[in-house]
């Protein structure tokens, strides 16, 4: 009988991805209801050294499929290795990230197990012992439950919205032999070209300053990079922006960007189209400026300033500046 409750934890150039402790701490909250233990599955090379810190968030048992062929990632050698374990131990839930990573493993993953899946979720519980995902529909205008009858029940989680707590548990370190034939491997990654800028991701950012159609141009966006950097912000873009060409496409938070759930959002120059809102609406707290009293990125904002983003953009980082010092 399934049972217990697992989550596919992230990791990068041997550290752990942020998502990776909302994950473990997410299912120990559910663990606990159930009455079940917490496994992960962490896969590498090299990677040994860092499973035990996921005990730190809640997990029990951390299973290390440890092996050259899966560093760096490629989707068929990681789907293989844990679907491989994931089958052998028989979890009841199994919980990944709706990261670039996740949603990409997690599709391959749902084939290979033959179950279903609740995609890029904010939400999840237990009822009647049963998981129930709840997710955004309809570029965020509605909310559905969604139950997987089949075992294991998964779900991928959006980062930055469930929070990372610590429960300490054993996170014994099980290692796994996972047996990949190469002949079997049908992608190999020739090379990877890293961004140098050394700007955190968007999607786990915790304080971000967006820029709209309202910056009139790229050299609008010093101001926004100003301010950015003051706060410890990364800058985003619209797809307005980012369509011409004042953004690389890497910048934009969107239901066709990135989906992103800051502390902190600061929409400029944004009108807020329904796809936009899509891409930022779980954020904790929202501050738009704009000009256009009438603009849709009010009805979300908790905070909202009608006026000239050039006047009140180097104003607001003036101020910000004299609080930090």
């Amino acid at each position: 009988m399934a049972k217990g409750v697992w989550i596919v934890a992230e990791q990068r150039d041997g550290a752990f991805r942020k998502i990776s402790f909302e994950l473990a701490s997410t299912a120990r909250k559910l663990a606990d209801q159930l009455g079940e233990e917490v496994g992960a599955v962490l896969c590498g090379s090299g990677i040994e050294g860092i499973a035990a810190e996921l005990g730190k968030y809640g997990v029990d048992k951390v299973f290390v499929a440890d092996n050259a062929a899966l560093e760096p990632y490629t989707t068929d050698a990681h789907a293989a290795a844990v679907a491989k374990i994931v089958k052998d131990n028989d979890p009841s839930i199994l919980l990944m990230a709706a990261s670039a990573q996740g949603k990409d493993l997690s599709s391959r993953l749902v084939g290979k197990l033959a179950t279903g899946l609740a995609t890029d979720c904010t939400d999840v519980k237990i009822d009647g012992g049963k998981l129930v995902a709840i997710r955004p529909l309809y570029a965020g205008k509605c909310f559905g439950e969604v139950v997987v009858s089949s075992f294991p029940q998964m779900a991928s989680l959006r980062p930055n919205v469930f929070p990372m707590v610590e429960t300490a548990k054993a996170g014994e370190v099980v290692k796994v032999d996972v047996a990949l034939d190469p002949a079997a491997l049908k992608t190999k990654v020739l090379e990877v070209q890293k961004d140098a800028s050394g700007k955190v991701d968007l999607t786990e950012a915790n304080i971000i300053v967006s820029g709209g159609r309202g910056m009139k141009g790229p050299e609008g966006y010093g101001i926004l990079e100003e301010l950015a950097a003051v706060l410890g912000a990364t800058v985003g873009a619209s797809r307005a922006a980012v369509d011409a060409g004042w953004r690389p496409q890497s910048d934009q938070v969107g239901q066709t960007g990135k989906v992103v759930s800051p502390n902190l959002y600061i929409a400029c120059g944004i009108s807020g189209a329904i796809q936009h809102l899509a891409g930022m609406s779980s954020s904790k707290f929202i501050v738009a400026i704009n000009k256009d009293a009438e603009a849709p990125i009010f009805t979300k904002a908790d905070y909202g300033v009608v006026d000239d983003l050039f006047k009140v953009v180097p104003e607001l980082t003036a101020a910000v500046k004299k609080l930090m010092a």
